[in-house]
């Protein structure tokens, strides 16, 4: 199914209207503003977490404001809460929408995961079992997000630990028929992937093969923590706290040389480095996009000589 959606806007235009077009971007800390501001053109694109911006006004806004008029800025949630069984919070999504009108993000994203329950938030973003019912409860939580925003947005796939015996659906089908009713997009997190793999032994590669790449508006790529479960096997952790591993590396080359660049997001949430770290993170998803392309443009103009 295609939706249309009107954005409807008092304040259109406010910040400038540029897009990273395929380039790599970075988590936004505030502790990195003067960095970013003596050289904003390092990165393609900063990422914001919604639930940092809730509050009507102070600092916070300030600087995000600022960093607005630099670069263009991609609206990540974390609380929506979208595979709840509660209905979303009303107030939440009217946040929410807020910050899309305020800011104009040229990408808004949230994850196929929940976090409340009965009035009680848990702080984790927790899975779901893939069935019918499923199905329908997160369909019909993201037609309302969209239209809340008025627009399109993108559903990230998760890291998880445990899976559920009812599940009837894989996760690949299970995405793809979500895009199919409710025409949003999808948030394509790599080292999502590659944990799931390791915890549940299955083969990243494969997944990444039955993945509906042609629906992607966004990769994610971060780094995750090597422990061992209670029998000595290997469990990583979504963590956030250090540099994108070289597996997830490999895979983000493949994905990228099979659909071409993709804005691409290097997410650092915990034990946050200082801005040229994170920047050189970003730098090298930077030279992979940089790469393919070259390779695109090469193909294209053969393509026009032929």
């Amino acid at each position: 199914m295609t939706r249309k959606f009107a954005i409807q806007s008092a304040n259109q235009n406010r910040f400038p209207a540029f897009h990273p077009a395929g380039r790599a971007g970075a988590s936004f800390k505030p502790q990195h503003f003067d960095a970013i501001k003596a050289e904003p053109t390092s990165v393609g694109f900063l990422e914001i977490h919604a639930e940092n911006y809730m509050g009507a006004g102070g600092p916070p806004h300030a600087v995000l404001s600022e960093i607005r008029t630099l670069l263009p800025v991609s609206l990540h949630g974390v609380c929506m809460s979208i595979g709840g069984l509660d209905p979303i919070d009303p107030e939440h999504l009217s946040r929410f929408a807020n910050l899309v009108e305020r800011y104009e993000p040229f990408k808004v994203s949230e994850h196929l995961a929940w976090s409340t329950h009965d009035d009680v938030f848990f702080n984790d973003l927790l899975p779901l079992p893939y069935t019918d019912e499923t199905l329908k409860r997160v369909c019909e939580h993201i037609d309302q997000v969209q239209e809340a925003i008025g627009r399109p947005m993108l559903l990230e796939n998760p890291s998880t630990y445990v899976l559920f015996s009812e599940s009837s659906w894989n996760e690949t089908d299970f995405l793809r028929e979500i895009v199919k009713r409710t025409g949003c997009g999808l948030l394509l997190d790599i080292n999502n992937v590659f944990v799931s793999a390791t915890n549940h032994g299955f083969s990243a590669t494969e997944y990444l093969a039955e993945f509906p790449l042609e629906h992607v508006g966004e990769v994610h790529l971060a780094g995750h923590d090597e422990q061992e479960d209670d029998e000595g096997a290997p469990l990583l952790i979504d963590s956030h706290d250090r540099p994108v591993a070289d597996p997830v590396w490999s895979l983000y080359e493949t994905v990228i040389e099979q659909c071409g660049p993709i804005d691409t997001l290097v997410e650092w949430d915990s034990d946050v480095p200082d801005w040229p770290i994170l920047r050189s993170e970003a730098i090298a998803a930077e030279r992979i996009l940089d790469r393919h392309r070259g390779r695109q443009q090469n193909v294209k103009r053969h393509a026009l000589h032929s």
